[in-house]
């Protein structure tokens, strides 16, 4: 009964969400080291030139779009990744396809501090290399999936990928020149504004194709949170569910990764706020509850990353670490009171 009673709220919560999405997408526009007014907004909306149109359009407006774009998809991924393997703790690099992406990163960014690199065409080669790497990862990940039918067994070589990834990175940093090695660094913080308007589009798409393979999930994934013994006596096709589920993740992750770098806690976190919030399991809920959700402490994280030092903008990955870290941290302790 009080699932029931829970479920008359959820138009509620999703109403609210939507308010404080928009609500916190506006005020990132209005944040940075230039002060842009509501007013300024609404003038810049209705055409009219002003001095903080260019700011907002080139520089503000994406940054906001990636936000929302990044949140969306590590979310959504996270989710998956903890129904598909039941760990609470699994996130979207679980499978090591951010370690492939980085992989190709490091590659291109070492290459380009040896080699003359138009700047123009530095960030991207920085794109391209990344969907590369994580590319070749994803497609390892899926020929590994078909011929091992424990799931657990593809979790384990999904770590063991990334560690052996991240020892060649390592090594590729230890023999680097310096100028690469730092830049490689900054990559590895994360940012959401190094993404042109111009390629808010390709994002976009890219996003888009690995949402709907997650939403196309949401039966078998709901049929899995019982086992997968059950999952098989509602006709649901374990292997391809899986795969299909995979290649989701990975698409996600893999041009998140690319386009903002690797960002940690909340591919953990917000699936874990959303089951609290909304208390349930059906994925009918949690899916477009993680994607409000995750948007929203994106945005709050860009707004906070320039908001804590004046005039400088922090890592993004600072900021999503500590509000991450206290929720993963009730999490464990919630999970070994229960046992």
């Amino acid at each position: 009964m009080q699932k029931l009673n829970r479920q008359k709220y959820n138009p509620l919560f999703f109403t609210t969400l939507g308010c404080l999405l928009t609500a916190l997408f506006i005020l990132d526009l209005t944040v940075g080291s230039v002060d842009i007014s509501l007013k300024d907004i609404r003038d810049s909306l209705f055409g009219e030139d002003i001095a903080a149109s260019k700011i907002l359009y080139r520089f503000r407006l994406p940054k906001a779009c990636v936000a929302v774009f990044t949140g969306v998809s590590l979310s959504v991924a996270g989710l998956q990744m903890q129904t598909i393997f039941r760990n609470p703790l699994a996130d979207p690099y679980v499978l090591g396809v951010s370690s492939g992406a980085g992989l190709g990163v490091a590659l291109f960014i070492m290459g380009a501090s040896s080699f003359a690199v138009v700047e123009s065409l530095r960030d991207l080669g920085t794109y391209v290399a990344a969907l590369g790497g994580s590319s070749i990862v994803l497609i390892l990940i899926l020929l590994v999936s078909t011929r091992v039918k424990d799931v657990m067994s593809v979790l384990i070589l999904g770590v063991m990928f990334g560690s052996g990834i991240s020892a060649i990175i390592s090594i590729l940093q230890y023999f680097g020149a310096s100028a690469g090695v730092k830049t490689y660094v900054l990559w590895t913080m994360g940012s959401l504004g190094s993404v042109s308007s111009d390629k808010i589009p390709l994002m976009g798409c890219a996003l888009l194709a690995g949402v709907l393979i997650s939403i196309f999930s949401i039966k078998p994934l709901n049929a899995l949170l019982l086992g997968e013994n059950y999952a098989k006596s509602m006709g649901v096709n374990i292997q391809r569910s899986r795969n299909f589920v995979f290649l989701g993740t990975s698409i996600l992750t893999g041009t998140a990764t690319a386009f903002c770098g690797p960002i940690g806690f909340i591919g953990i976190a917000v699936p874990h706020l959303t089951r609290m919030l909304f208390r349930q399991a059906d994925h009918r809920i949690l899916m477009p509850g993680t994607m409000l959700i995750g948007s929203c402490i994106m945005l709050l994280c860009d707004i906070l990353s320039q908001c804590i030092i004046k005039d400088v903008t922090l890592p993004i990955n600072s900021i999503t670490a500590l509000l991450g870290i206290p929720v993963i941290i009730f999490v464990i302790a919630g999970y070994n009171k229960k046992n």
